[in-house]
């Protein structure tokens, strides 16, 4: 028994396996596009049954399309939606401009199965037809473009915007706790003046609440995309109603306030708003590469390091080395930061592709884009649950540092002047002294300054109500 079908489109012939959903234009993919095996993930296959589920109901509404086969095509793809059919996207992410390929995946699979449910057979189009029904009103470049930012917008609402406020709040409360613990500063890596060590974390906050905030100003680009302006922005073979209907029926399917765009040629022409939001997915990548970079100096040790923070043990860090423990979960986080700045670059490029009327990168632009995000959000929430939320502070060593600390001698500054201040740092260095002991030596200060001048309370103390 033969375990192909034949099936048939425009160039021809295809030989398609018995039992798959997908037709003649998807098995050409398979068979020209063997490159890299990576698929494009589930939330833009979902994306892509939105899309086909909006067009379905918005051609029954404006008649162009008959309700029996509305019916069959909106449960198919609603079926999509649910991740039922993902093992049938099958085309490669490097595959043909624009994403035809992946578009008719779609169309296909969901050709196929509404046969099924109207009682048909998986192959035959004579009563759904991928193209004139599936397809209806759409076309590659526009369809894609909009499940990039569907995808998108939902995979940064639903995932990272939460994985980033659970890190935020970890690290708020660790700061509220350690707000008294008086550290040493650095910069350049050499010892600087006190901080708090909850200041220090406020700094991480921060960062991650800037990016979050501006992660959620940036999704808003988003939610502007441009149904129904088919393969150039005229909305050709389109009802004059469709765009608004099916637009507000992606809308209604997702939550979300998708609209159209204030100009469908931009839309068609460019990927403006992807570029936007990932390079701001690469921001957050920077801000967090940072924490992690920190949290590996600071945890540095334990006997020769810096040592003053203690990262959860959570597992075995030497294949040699007995007892060695590793900062697994910050190095975990500061690769997938590297990678999702390197996917921003590929975006970049990519959307810098256009050309007239049309961007034909965007399946790599999909991948990548929505690659950056989905890497970011896990990464996030094992980073948050596995080293930040057992985070602790060796108070003792934080607190001895600080009492060796020579840049303390700056605080000395109104009281001897920069130069006495620096021969002070100096000696104390030179001798192995505290600055406070040198300072009583050379009888520059009583001690009732001394204790004033360094006084780690009120150096450390927040100016101007920060």
């Amino acid at each position: 028994m033969e375990d192909y079908r034949l099936s048939h489109d425009s160039l021809g012939e295809v030989r398609v396996p018995k039992d798959a959903y997908w037709g003649p234009q998807t098995q050409r993919a398979v068979e020209n596009f063997p490159i890299s095996g990576l698929r494009l993930p589930g939330r833009f296959i979902r994306a892509q049954g939105i899309i086909k589920w909006a067009a379905a109901k918005a051609n029954q509404e404006v008649a162009a399309l008959a309700a029996n086969k509305a019916e069959a095509i909106i449960k198919a793809a609603e079926e999509v939606i649910e991740g039922q059919w993902d093992s049938q996207f099958v085309v490669d992410v490097y595959q043909a401009g624009a994403g035809t390929s992946q578009n008719m995946n779609a169309n296909e699979v969901i050709a196929h199965r509404a046969q099924q449910i109207l009682g048909g057979k998986i192959g035959d189009v004579h009563l759904v037809h991928p193209n004139d029904d599936v397809n209806m009103a759409q076309s590659t470049n526009d369809t894609i473009h909009v499940a990039i930012q569907i995808a998108g917008a939902e995979a940064i609402v639903h995932d990272l915007i939460p994985a980033i406020s659970r890190a935020e709040d970890t690290l708020r409360t660790k700061q509220n706790a350690w707000m008294r613990i008086v550290k040493t500063g650095r910069t350049h890596l050499q010892d600087a003046v006190p901080m708090r060590l909850g200041q220090e974390i406020s700094g991480y906050v921060g960062a991650l609440s800037y990016w979050r905030t501006a992660l959620l100003g940036g999704v808003e680009k988003l939610y502007a995309i441009g149904l129904g302006g088919n393969a150039v922005g005229t909305g050709i073979n389109a009802h004059p109603q469709y765009k608004s209907k099916a637009t507000q029926y992606v809308a209604e399917k997702t939550g979300l306030p998708f609209r159209q765009p204030e100009n469908m040629f931009t839309f068609i022409q460019n990927l403006d708003a992807v570029l936007e939001v990932s390079g701001l997915v690469r921001g957050l990548a920077t801000a967090v590469g940072k924490i992690a970079n920190d949290l590996r100096l600071l945890s540095s040790g334990p006997r020769t390091g810096i040592g003053e923070l203690k990262l959860p043990p959570v597992q075995p860090g030497s294949s040699i080395m007995p007892g060695k423990v590793n900062p697994v979960m910050a190095e975990m986080m500061n690769m997938i930061c590297y990678q999702v700045i390197g996917y921003d670059t590929t975006v970049q490029q990519a959307v810098s592709a256009a050309q007239m009327e049309l961007n034909v990168m965007m399946p790599v632009i999909a991948y990548n884009f929505l690659s950056a995000v989905s890497i970011m959000s896990n990464g996030l929430d094992a980073f948050t649950a596995r080293a930040l939320t057992d985070l602790d502070a060796d108070v003792e060593r934080i607190t001895g540092f600080v009492e060796m600390n020579t840049a303390l001698a700056t605080a000395l500054n109104p009281y001897i002047g920069y130069d006495k201040a620096a021969e002070v740092a100096k000696t104390a260095f030179r001798e192995g002294k505290t600055v406070r002991e040198v300072v009583l030596e050379q009888k520059l200060l009583t001690e009732e300054q001394v204790n004033q001048a360094l006084d780690l309370e009120r150096i450390t103390q927040p100016q101007n109500g920060g």
